[in-house]
């Protein structure tokens, strides 16, 4: 048997390989108001291992130090605020770098959005009727039709449209609700332009944050493989997707190369496992302990999976790691999608 080569692995747990982990918030670390189960162990253990840990987030809607102040009350490890990078702050510094000192610019979104282009010396309004030279769009879950005429009546004339990101759902606790990228998505219709993007996946979030913090070996963990995952190879950044927010194991299955993750656990547990190798055989893969198959129904299911033999998550993160690299062999190798099984749930 060789090795599959499409996933990365780890000589010993994972933290201990990247002196920076950028982490995802919604889906990542919470769920609306709730942090996910295990995960202050989780980077509480990062943390001893000596990774710095910065948090990322495309959604627009709070200030930095209020996520902050948030994430300190969910007893997450001690964090400055300057740990928390958002797509507001980057589209911020890239309007700034792109108009005077003093402008005025349209601002579609909440306090999150208006805080840093105020602290980048832009001044905000409201209305075309207020002579702004750039219309910027940013979540806020008070945003309504109005608002998005607006945007759309000041886009139509030409001025410099900018978007914090186009995420086109965000996670909740009731469920995937529309996100900015659905918002931005209603003014692209009414004018047939398309903004510059500061989030995931493009690059000016990765490049705030680096600049910021500073990093030899950063790993990017995020839920989501059209923005967290793009985003890192984007950047030229390793990546880890966990399944505890909107992608699931069946799009992880179907993601073509050029768009894969590195590494893949069922949560942030993963950065404490080493990732061991993965074979593949045929319809058969291996990963330590764990073995995986394609059925007749082309479903791939675990062969031993009554082994559950500790709390650490390692059999979950082998059986993931056998699974994935199987699908991605059989849809390279042969055209052959395969859905995940009944047991390779966590």
């Amino acid at each position: 048997m060789s090795p599959a080569t499409d996933l990365d692995v780890s000589s010993g747990p994972l933290e201990n390989q990247h002196d920076l982990v950028m982490l995802d918030l919604d889906g990542v670390v919470y769920l609306g108001p709730q942090v996910i189960d295990g995960v202050v162990d989780a980077l509480s253990s990062a943390r001893e291992a000596g990774a710095r840990l910065a948090y990322l987030t495309n959604n627009a809607s709070r200030p930095a130090t209020d996520i902050a102040q948030h994430l300190r009350e969910l007893d997450l490890p001690a964090l400055a605020d300057s740990d928390v990078v958002t797509s507001a702050q980057a589209v911020a510094r890239l309007m700034a770098a792109d108009l005077p000192q003093g402008s005025a610019v349209l601002v579609i979104g909440g306090p999150g959005l208006r805080r840093p282009l105020e602290e980048c010396g832009l001044r905000c309004v409201e209305s075309l009727d207020d002579g702004p030279v750039a219309v910027v769009q940013g979540f806020h879950a008070d945003l309504g039709w109005r608002d998005l005429a607006e945007a759309s009546y000041a886009v139509a004339t030409g001025l410099p449209w900018y978007a914090s990101n186009t995420d086109l759902t965000i996670p909740t606790p009731r469920g995937v609700a529309p996100g900015n990228g659905a918002l931005v998505q209603a003014v692209a219709t009414a004018t047939g332009r398309r903004p510059v993007v500061a989030g995931k996946p493009e690059r000016p979030l990765f490049e705030v944050t680096l600049a910021r913090l500073g990093a030899d070996r950063p790993l990017m963990v995020g839920d989501r493989l059209d923005t967290d995952i793009d985003g890192a190879i984007n950047a030229g950044v390793a990546s880890m997707v966990v399944l505890t927010g909107v992608s699931t194991l069946s799009d992880i299955f179907a993601t073509p190369p050029g768009h894969r993750p590195d590494f893949v656990s069922h949560d942030l547990r993963g950065l404490g496992h080493e990732h061991e190798p993965v074979h593949v055989v045929g319809d058969t893969a291996t990963c330590g302990t764990v073995t995986v198959e394609v059925d007749s129904d082309d479903v791939v299911q675990a062969l031993d999976h009554a082994e559950r033999d500790d709390d650490t998550g390692i059999h979950t993160t082998r059986t993931l790691r056998a699974a994935v690299a199987l699908a991605w062999s059989m849809r390279d190798g042969s055209g052959r999608d395969v859905a995940p099984g009944g047991t390779l749930d966590a």
